[in-house]
């Protein structure tokens, strides 16, 4: 099936597209824990990016500059640039952070009340990290949060015991924890029949 055009009328003045830490040191797994849920997040953000840019809707791109010289996140490294699926567009804002929001440290917040930003439709990665982060002080900033929980994903984690948390379990878990209080949550199959 191709990707649905959203009509002008469709697309709201007061929302923005929010993609988070898509970027090419993320695919490094061994360095965040080794397995991966939902292989398909990059695609279905870019699927969601190029109808949103198909009815001209404010897009902005975030990225992670890490000041661990040794992730593949740092700006020294190739790592550090957006992945070619979603790369920004000469005309797409681009944010840079050294935290887990998007909030901190950035001109995210002031940009996005200029352009009367009150909606915000998320994607990204990880789901338990910067998503999640940025999410909750979007909803805490008084915006809207729509959130594709399948155009997100995470790792494995060690708990404080030693113990194995599966990347699936943590990315229901964190969603789990958004759900209505932070965010809608939504598929990116339900996004692109206009079900929000």
């Amino acid at each position: 099936m191709g990707v649905v055009k959203l009509s002008e009328s469709m697309i709201e003045n007061d929302t923005a597209l929010l993609l988070i830490d898509i970027q090419k040191g993320l695919d490094e797994w061994d360095f965040y824990g080794g397995n991966r849920n939902n292989h398909e997040a990059e695609t279905n953000a870019a699927k969601i990016l190029d109808l949103w840019r198909s009815s001209n809707g404010l897009v902005v791109h975030v990225r992670h500059s890490s000041q661990n010289p040794n992730s593949p996140l740092h700006a020294s490294k190739p790592g550090f640039a957006i992945k070619e699926l979603v790369a920004p567009k000469a005309n797409e804002l681009v944010f840079t952070k050294n935290v887990n929001s998007a909030f901190i440290g950035t001109e995210l917040e002031r940009t996005l009340r200029e352009a009367q930003v009150s909606k915000l439709i998320v994607v990204g990665l990880t789901t338990n990290h910067c998503v999640s982060t940025s999410v909750r002080m979007a909803s805490n900033l008084g915006f809207e949060v729509n959130l594709i929980e399948d155009a997100c994903a995470t790792f494995d984690f060690i708990g404080s015991q030693g113990q194995k948390f599966d990347a699936e379990l943590m990315h229901q878990t964190a969603l789990a924890s958004l759900k209505d209080e932070f965010a809608n949550l939504m598929t990116t199959a339900n996004f692109l029949e206009n079900k929000w």
